[in-house]
């Protein structure tokens, strides 16, 4: 009776897989998961472009069209060309707006960003206690709804009642006795409602920039102290240039949301009475297109304010590419 004689591999060889389309299906499943991230962007990125893509294309295209009341009811737009941006840069007022508007916010700015590094150096210092309950404070002036924080500073402000002007008349300043501020020209408006948009933005960059000083490297800061070195000193050379990437970032969000404030202004408008004179970038948009009805040169405004924004922010695009590299 003849028997079989199993095969064996030669010493050294290894076993093959002689399963019919493994390799294939291998290699499908890499595939899948190479792709699989790219899958998982395509629904954000279509909400995005959906929410933010047409709304920009069709507002680039309404700059360049007379259009009015009369094309909101179907009439045809007509297309003018760069006539929307002639009249903007040709118009005096404009111009007038904008040095407003970029002086308003680079004061607003820089206040928000000197209060919160101010708080935040005061936070590492104080006791635990103190320390919570400033983080308390904050985080319920940065929950309060806007609306809301600018009629607290209207009524604080207001001539009759407001403890602004109890506090300043107390002081001996009698001038402020029954002083209108958001009616008693330019200047004391914007100083309500830079008050108003500092107090909301003073949170984000306290707490940003605490969180920051709680991961620099104690050693350095030891390191300078045995060499001598005074704790201002120590603040402005060290402590401050390692966190520099966060302070940058902040400052320019905070130049952003600035340059673009309506509700605050708007809203304490209402009170004042007076527009001419307290316009910003922002609220002069919203006049010509909504209240003026004519979209197509609030469109046109728009787009100017998008580029200056652009202008204006250019490094913090160039700092999101190169992952925090400054330099």
């Amino acid at each position: 009776m003849a028997t079989l004689t199993p095969t064996t591999s030669p010493p050294g060889t290894v076993p093959r897989d002689s399963s019919p389309g493994r390799g294939d299906v291998s290699r499908r499943a890499r595939r899948r998961q190479a792709f699989l991230p790219f899958l998982l962007l395509v629904l954000p990125t279509g909400l995005v472009m959906l929410a933010l893509g047409y709304p920009m294309a069709r507002q680039l295209v309404m700059s360049f069209q007379e259009f009015g009341i009369a094309q909101q009811f179907g009439q045809p737009a007509e297309w003018v060309g760069f006539a929307n941006y002639q009249a903007i840069l040709t118009d005096t007022y404009f111009w007038v707006v904008t040095v407003r508007t970029l002086v308003f916010t680079a004061v607003a700015a820089g206040l928000t960003m000197v209060v919160g590094v101010g708080l935040a150096v005061l936070m590492q210092r104080v006791a635990t206690g103190v320390r919570v309950a400033l983080q308390l404070a904050l985080l319920f002036a940065w929950a309060t709804p806007v609306i809301a924080a600018v009629a607290i500073w209207k009524l604080m402000a207001d001539h009759r009642h407001g403890v602004v002007n109890a506090v300043l008349s107390g002081a001996g300043l009698t001038g402020f006795d029954g002083f209108h501020w958001l009616q008693a020209g330019t200047t004391p408006f914007l100083i309500v409602a830079a008050t108003v948009v500092i107090w909301a933005s003073t949170p984000l960059v306290t707490l940003a920039t605490y969180a920051a000083l709680s991961q620099v490297d104690e050693s350095a800061v030891e390191a300078a102290q045995i060499d001598g070195a005074s704790t201002p000193r120590i603040l402005w050379h060290i402590v401050l240039p390692i966190i520099r990437p966060v302070l940058i970032l902040m400052a320019i969000l905070q130049v952003i949301w600035d340059l673009r404030v309506f509700a605050q202004i708007y809203s304490l408008q209402q009170t004042a009475g007076n527009t001419t004179d307290t316009n910003l970038l922002g609220t002069y948009i919203y006049q010509t297109g909504i209240a003026g009805g004519d979209y197509g040169m609030a469109s046109a405004l728009a787009m100017v304010m998008l580029l200056l924004l652009l202008a204006l922010t250019w490094r913090y695009v160039r700092i999101l590419g190169r992952q925090g590299d400054l330099r």
